[in-house]
C-alpha cells in the first residue's frame, strides 16, 4: 500500500519479509499469529488485519485469523469483484472472534490491560469493538472506513483515529463529519490525525523504502499509534 501517482485503493505496496518473533496458536474456531515480550507486564495488543489477511508479514503481533479460514483478497484479484467479496467479510461482524481472542489473552496470557490496532477493513473492526467491549482500554483505527449512516460516535474509551489526505476510498469530507460528530457525542478521549499528502495504506510502508517527502509523516503516523497505546494501556 504505497504512494504511487495512481494509488489503486487498497494496492498491497511492499511486503515486509523477515522471521517474526511469534508463533501460530489455535484460539478456539480461529487461528491467531502470537509474539509474546519477554518481560510479562499483564497487557496484550490485538492487530485486526486488512484485506489481504493474517498472515501478511507487515502486520504480525498477535493477529487472530478474524477472516475465520476464508480466503483473504489476492492483491492480483479482480477488483471488479471486490464488493462481492467484501459483503462475505463483515468488519463488524466479528463479536464471535474478539470473544475468543480476549478469552484467550486474558486465560492463557493473563493479560489486564488489553488494547486494539486495525488497518483498512481492520480499522473498521477496531471502530465496532470500540463502541461495544470496555475491556478494550485503547483503539487505534487507521484509515478505517466510515459509515455516515450508522450511529458511530458512542466510543467506550479513548481511540485514535488515523487518516490519508489524498484517501481515494475515505473522502476528507467523512472525516470532518466524524470529528464534528465526535465532538457532539462522545464522551471519552479521542483524537483523530490526517496526514498531509498521504494514501491509503501509507503506515505499512516498509521503513527503509519511504521516500524523502513520505518518510516524516509515516514515521510520526507509527510513532503516534505507538504513544497512544503506551499512554492508555
Amino acid at each position: 500500500m504505497a504512494n504511487e501517482a495512481r494509488p489503486c485503493p487498497c494496492d498491497i505496496g511492499h511486503r515486509i519479509e523477515y522471521g517474526g518473533l511469534g508463533h501460530e496458536v489455535q484460539v478456539e474456531h480461529i487461528k491467531a499469529y502470537l509474539t509474546k515480550s519477554p518481560v510479562d507486564a499483564g497487557k496484550a495488543v490485538i492487530v485486526i488485519q486488512d484485506i489481504f489477511g493474517w498472515q501478511l508479514p507487515n502486520t504480525r503481533t498477535i493477529v487472530p485469523d478474524f477472516f475465520v479460514g476464508q480466503e483473504p483478497w489476492h492483491p492480483s484479484g479482480d477488483w471488479s469483484t471486490f464488493p462481492e467479496w467484501l459483503k462475505t467479510r463483515d468488519a463488524r461482524r466479528i463479536d464471535k472472534e474478539v470473544d475468543a481472542v480476549l478469552k484467550y489473552l486474558k486465560q492463557r496470557c493473563h493479560a489486564k490491560k488489553i488494547g486494539v490496532v486495525g488497518f483498512c477493513w481492520g480499522g473498521v473492526a477496531v471502530h465496532h469493538v470500540m463502541m461495544k467491549y470496555p475491556e478494550f482500554r485503547a483503539g487505534v483505527s487507521i484509515y478505517g472506513i466510515i459509515k455516515d449512516s450508522e450511529d458511530v460516535y458512542n466510543l467506550k474509551n479513548p481511540t485514535l483515529f488515523i487518516f490519508a489526505e489524498n484517501d481515494a476510498v475515505i473522502p476528507l469530507e467523512q472525516v470532518s463529519l466524524l470529528t464534528q460528530k465526535l465532538k457532539e457525542n462522545c464522551k471519552v478521549e479521542y483524537q483523530i490525525k490526517t496526514f498531509s499528502g498521504q494514501t491509503h495504506g501509507f503506515v505499512h510502508r516498509k521503513r527503509e523504502d519511504c521516500s524523502p517527502e513520505d518518510k516524516p509523516y509515516i514515521d510520526e503516523a507509527r510513532r503516534s499509534l505507538l504513544e497512544w497505546l503506551h499512554k492508555y494501556v
